[in-house]
């Protein structure tokens, strides 16, 4: 006889669940009622607090890994919660608005912990933001005008950024995400039991807010309904991403001081490229068994050998591919199917990745997606990456991007852009050429 199930546990578990998707919600929603909500005292944060001089922190925006958890295999665990905000500026870059930017966001660092359980950001610059003024970007910055190199598929419709700015917030609290954007933009002068004494509401309007989610379990709890997900709910309990896998193993991303920038006035920055992508879940789960998964995503030898797992969880800190990228063409010739991790491998320099990716699921618009954001030291070496991921040289193998070339058939491009993220001492509003 099977033992009595204990109703209260699975209430328990129950409760817990559907706490972590109404705060996910809540995120996806913002505003000062969704902040509320999430608010366990219902009157203001308790994280840890920041620091007395921001100063004191990275020069780098993007040094994040140093605060971060660790898996068990040592792979680099982001902010569970995340929002990304475009921004347009609303007044000049002066030196009176620079002075406001630099107080709002040292304000913020001051009442909250830099961790992942206080609140990590990064504040960049599009091209568009730099083309105002009457100097050049120094020469060691690479940050041409956004170019969607890659429209994936014919499906895609890409909107290119040209606003001014992209603030990313993460954390593992969804309170703190919704708490500082609304600091950061006026709407309450308090944050986790510090005052604040400014905001970037007279300098940049938010001209597009989008928000994401990553970890364990997270995706499988928020499948329900979404738009181009089966019905069948087919995601892994235990997989941080939508398309049922872990990525961002420790040997397959960038240090980062790999994708830092060396010289010049912004030394100590990095470039960060944006992009919104929709996912065809229905095809990638209906059309192909787990096989077939492993190979497009990793690479046929991956699945033959049984090499992944359910979800990824047997392949420790590496992904393995750096193996099988001498095969690929043979892949392509004789099993019809070439990984997408494969691919991405060749463009690999002295064996070493080029870009950090930070991306996250999202249902914005209630439809599964991802937001991908990746950091490299030049938008060149992303191109690279790229074009490797496309792939175009497996046409003469018969795999266009409606075959099983990578994961490509899978992918809507819907939103590109890319930024300076400078060093903090430029973060406020810089010039071109902020020395002289």
């Amino acid at each position: 006889m099977s033992p009595p199930t204990d109703d209260r546990t699975e209430t328990s578990e129950t409760r817990a669940r559907s706490r972590r998707a109404f705060m996910r919600s809540a995120v996806a929603t913002g505003g000062t009622v969704a902040l509320a909500a999430c608010l366990e005292n219902g009157s203001s944060l308790e994280v840890p607090d920041g620091v007395p001089e921001p100063l004191s922190l990275p020069e780098r925006q993007h040094a994040w890994n140093d605060v971060l958890e660790t898996d068990r295999d040592g792979n680099v665990e982001p902010p569970s919660h995340h929002v990304f905000l475009n921004l347009s500026l609303s007044s000049d870059p002066d030196s009176a608005a620079r002075e406001s930017v630099t107080a709002a966001l040292q304000g913020v660092e001051r009442a909250i912990e830099w961790s992942s359980s206080g609140l990590l950001f990064t504040l960049g610059y599009t091209p568009a933001y730099f083309d105002r003024f009457d100097a050049t970007l120094d020469e060691a910055v690479d940050l041409p005008a956004p170019d969607p190199i890659v429209t994936l598929s014919a499906e895609s419709d890409v909107t290119v950024d040209t606003t001014d700015a992209l603030l990313h917030l993460g954390s593992d609290e969804p309170a703190v995400v919704l708490a500082v954007e609304e600091a950061l933009f006026g709407d309450r002068t308090e944050l986790n039991g510090h005052s604040l004494s400014a905001s970037l509401e007279s300098v940049f309007e938010r001209t597009d807010r989008r928000t994401g989610f990553v970890g364990r379990g997270l995706p499988a709890e928020r499948q329900s309904g979404l738009d181009g997900m089966p019905e069948s709910e087919p995601v892994p309990e235990e997989a941080p991403f939508f398309m049922g896998f872990r990525s961002g193993f420790r040997e397959s991303q960038a240090t980062e001081d790999r994708v830092t920038i060396q010289e010049g006035p912004f030394a100590d920055g990095s470039i960060q490229h944006f992009e919104t992508l929709e996912l065809e879940l229905d095809a990638w789960f209906e059309e192909s068994d787990h096989e077939q998964r492993v190979a497009q995503l990793f690479s046929p030898e991956h699945a033959e050998r049984n090499a992944v797992g359910e979800y990824g969880e047997r392949l420790g800190s590496s992904t393995g591919v750096e193996s099988v990228v001498d095969d690929i063409h043979e892949h392509a010739r004789e099993r019809n199917t070439v990984g997408h991790a494969q691919k991405l491998a060749r463009e690999r320099e002295n064996g070493e990745p080029v870009l950090l990716r930070r991306d996250v699921n999202t249902t914005d618009g209630n439809r599964c997606g991802v937001h991908f954001v990746s950091l490299q030291r030049t938008m060149s070496e992303f191109r690279r990456v790229r074009e490797a991921m496309l792939g175009e040289e497996f046409r003469q193998h018969g795999l266009g991007p409606r075959q099983s070339n990578g994961i490509l058939r899978y992918l809507r491009l819907r939103h590109w852009g890319s930024y300076l993220v400078p060093p903090r001492t430029h973060r406020a509003l810089p010039r071109p050429d902020p020395e002289r």
